[in-house]
């Protein structure tokens, strides 16, 4: 059940990156509150990893992220959604969701200009920025969904 909250989180962090390029402070902040407060109530992570895990998943989130928002590569609402992630699961769950989206974004660069003209255009208009021709830094959100969907398969 904590698996599938965090994912229906993610999949709202990603539908609005997608749409706004943009993740609210509500999403990231909040949910970031609620899994540091678990945290300290019941000694564990959401998916049930001691806090010492978790807290090693923070620093590792904080160690990916922060140095590409200092180089403008990330912005501020992807280091809140690793941060969240990382308070929430674990390492490994943190890591294979980060490695993930590298990959899964590298693949969307290299295959986004031939898939998006077969892409209906009412979902173009629905995530103009994942458009290969908009830019080359697309959303990271729906990438840590991707990432994190493959972790949760390959794990269980």
């Amino acid at each position: 059940m904590q698996s599938f909250v965090l994912l229906i989180w993610l999949a709202l962090c990603a539908a609005q990156d997608v749409q706004q390029r943009h993740i609210s402070n509500r999403l990231t902040l909040g949910v970031g509150g609620l899994a540091l407060a678990y945290l300290f109530w019941s000694g564990l992570t959401w998916l049930g990893a001691s806090a010492e895990q978790g807290g090693w998943a923070l620093a590792l989130a904080l160690a990916f992220t922060l140095p590409g928002y200092a180089s403008g590569r990330m912005g501020a609402g992807d280091v809140k959604l690793m941060a969240t992630i990382g308070l929430a699961t674990e390492p490994v769950h943190l890591l294979g969701s980060f490695i993930g989206a590298g990959v899964a974004s590298v693949l969307w660069l290299l295959l986004a200009p031939r898939l998006w003209p077969h892409i209906a255009q009412g979902l173009r208009k629905s995530i103009p920025y994942l458009a290969p021709d908009l830019s080359k830094n697309p959303p990271f959100a729906p990438f840590v969904l991707i990432g994190m969907l493959v972790t949760m398969l390959c794990l269980q």
